[in-house]
């Protein structure tokens, strides 16, 4: 029987342990032991319930991420093998509404727009979210030649460079540095479009122009809508999906599943060595763990000093791979104490802006029944690349701050008190990819290709998304099975599952 450690209980942690489970099941002679530093699993997908304390109703609460891409199948591939496939949601799209704050009011994000290129001429010519010099310079990138490729050098540009080239200074600082840049908490100057958005890049040595491909790209979207109409009673199908009881059911399951046995919380793994064709993993409580392959699904600070003993320079690659710390602040409000008109979605606020709130979502808005009738519930955010010395402040006084903004953009009465609230922070817990990224990752994975028994998963390489931590933790149980001699293929029935 062969064993391997898998050190984090993340989305990619619990990935890798319930594929091996699957893999024990259908009789390969193999066994897992995860050890978690924190006292419990999940990661950034944490669900909280919090309940009313005059209804006693509840309040479903997501502190980390709170939904995936519908689009990439690998959680619904999961979902459907945990039996929790119906249990899937997608987002309330008849309150789907984004503002953008300028000039600190909120500014509707007009129709047609694709990430930040216009796609409709109307809209564009109203909105009051550009300036009319600003929507000339916009319009350019249908003659701006494309840029040629640099000889014998991978394609990549920086976000901010990207748009100011394409579409000009304004684009990137009111739309595209709040919408691209601040979902990955990144600094659009160093943030790398072949590692986060590469089809940027391709659309424009395809179309020529960013516009002309976010129009092929819409005009195929809705042939699409018209040749696999929904079928009645299908559940609908919206960009982003989550799960009826938040995001942590995902985690929940697959630790259920993988099984809790072979599961060790609240205890960190500060060592990892190999000889002897043995690998060992030394924990902070003093014990010292063996088995034949190890996987490292942690953030890359973590992972750096866990390899630094095994390979010197895949630990310096992995150094390199910056985090950003963040923070989530929750609340929720009497909709007595909420004038505003709840249709929405979410709020983008530009760097500009000089706000202290990169974003609030109003997650009662966005999602069926997250929040009891009679109230209102929004997430807001603080950190990210932009602004790290704002989480040097304490939990009451992000809330204050949360709320005195909510209250200069939405109206909530000063006086009102949040029914509850939570501040969810998260260190260094956002990989950032700055330029040269996919180089550093090859460079990793080659190296640890080459080492028996090792693989490295997580949010740090090839994905940041919720599918691709768990394909990341996935691949990482095939790599050291096939150094096992060990192969387990699986047969996948549909990869789309819709």
């Amino acid at each position: 029987m062969k064993r391997i450690i898998i050190i984090g209980g993340g989305v990619a942690g619990l990935g890798a342990a319930f594929k091996i489970r699957r893999a024990a099941d259908a009789g390969v002679p193999v066994e897992f032991l995860l050890v978690e530093k924190d006292p419990r699993l999940g990661g950034k997908l944490l669900t909280e319930f919090v309940d009313d304390p005059r209804s006693g109703e509840r309040f479903i609460v997501d502190g980390g991420s709170d939904s995936f891409l519908t689009e990439k199948p690998a959680v619904h591939r999961v979902a459907k093998l945990l039996g929790i496939l119906d249990q899937e949601t997608g987002t309330c799209d008849e309150n789907k509404k984004t503002f953008i704050v300028r000039g600190g009011e909120l500014v509707e994000l007009p129709d047609g727009i694709m990430m930040f290129a216009p796609t409709k001429i109307a809209p564009m010519a109203t909105t009051k979210l550009y300036s009319w010099p600003a929507k000339l310079r916009m319009a350019l990138d249908i003659v701006i030649p494309k840029r040629k490729p640099p000889a014998g050098e991978r394609l990549d540009e920086s976000l901010e460079s990207f748009v100011v080239r394409r579409m000009g200074r304004e684009c990137l600082d009111r739309l595209a540095e709040p919408l691209v840049g601040g979902v990955n908490g990144s600094d659009a100057a160093t943030m790398s479009l072949a590692a986060t958005y590469p089809m940027l890049l391709e659309m424009e040595q395809k179309h020529g122009s960013l516009i002309r491909g976010f129009l092929a790209q819409r005009k195929k979207v809705e042939a699409m809508k018209r040749k696999y109409p929904p079928k009645p009673g299908q559940p609908r199908r919206t960009f982003f999906t989550s799960f009826r009881k938040g995001l942590q059911t995902l985690t929940d399951a697959m630790a259920d599943a993988a099984g809790a046995d072979r599961i060790r919380t609240g205890v960190a793994a500060t060592r990892v060595a190999f000889a002897d064709s043995t690998w060992t993993v030394n924990l902070d409580d003093g014990e010292s763990l063996t088995a034949d392959a190890v996987i490292i699904a942690a953030e890359p600070w973590a992972a750096q000093r866990l390899v630094e003993t095994v390979d010197a320079r895949t630990a310096d690659l992995i150094g390199q791979i910056p985090c950003s710390s963040s923070a989530t602040i929750a609340m929720a409000f009497r909709e007595s104490d909420f004038p505003a008109d709840t249709r929405w979605h979410g709020i983008l606020s530009p760097m500009v802006e000089r706000q202290p709130l990169t974003g609030v979502s109003l997650m009662s808005s966005k999602w069926p029944d997250r929040a009891p009738g009679g109230y209102v519930m929004l997430r807001g955010f603080v950190g990210g690349a932009r602004d790290q010395q704002i989480l040097e402040r304490g939990d009451d006084e992000l809330v204050e701050i949360a709320r005195a903004q909510l209250g200069r953009l939405l109206g909530v009465r000063p006086d009102a008190e949040p029914v509850f609230s939570r501040v969810y922070r998260w260190e260094r817990g956002m990989p950032q990819y700055t330029i040269g990224h996919l180089d550093r990752v090859e460079e990793i994975e080659s190296r640890v290709g080459g080492i028996e028994g090792l693989a490295v998963a997580g949010s740090g390489y090839r994905g940041v998304g919720v599918p691709n931590c768990l394909e990341s933790g996935e691949q990482a149980v095939t790599k050291v099975l096939d150094d096992l001699g060990l192969p387990f293929e699986e047969h996948v029935e549909d990869k789309r599952v819709y």
